[in-house]
């Protein structure tokens, strides 16, 4: 896998970044149909090393990885200026609402599963809870209100 994601990383860094990440086999197996080979980590591996004119196609899936991770924060970015224009000033403010319920009910639950006893049959269910909370709730609210680095994805795929 290091192999193919270092030979990505050369050709389409955004198809890099999507392959090393959680959907990382849908990703080869879209490769793999692109390329016409095996389903296989090796054999898109292969494909890729021995094929000169693989950048082309390659470049071509980047291309439209982009444009689906533009159209995403596009949608978002419309949404939030119609919500704007609106008169209404609850809709103005939703997003906000919504943000600041979480933060409450975020710092609430850090600071209960902190400082009091919880019993051993439920510490898993309060770590899930911490780890949704955290990973999910806190990481959406900040990659809203202060967007999401590409450049970032980007680079950690080329150092692969």
């Amino acid at each position: 896998m290091n192999e193919l994601l270092r030979l990505l990383g050369n050709i389409a860094p955004a198809l890099a970044g999507v392959v090393a990440g959680p959907a990382g086999s849908a990703a080869v197996s879209v490769i793999a149909r692109h390329l016409g080979v095996a389903d296989t980590v090796e054999a898109v591996t292969q494909a890729v090393a021995a094929d000169p004119d693989v950048a082309l196609k390659l470049a071509q899936i980047d291309l439209e990885t982009i444009r689906v991770q533009h159209a995403n924060t596009e949608n978002a970015r419309a949404m939030q200026v119609a919500a704007l224009a609106q008169s209404d000033v609850f809709s103005k403010r939703f997003t906000m609402y919504l943000t600041g319920f979480w933060s409450v009910c975020a710092a609430v639950y850090i600071g209960f599963i902190t400082f009091s006893i919880i019993p051993e049959p439920n510490v898993r269910f309060a770590d899930t809870i911490l780890g949704f909370i955290l990973g999910t709730v806190i990481a959406t609210m900040l990659n809203f209100w202060f967007g999401s680095s590409i450049g970032s994805k980007e680079k950690d795929a080329r150092k692969l």
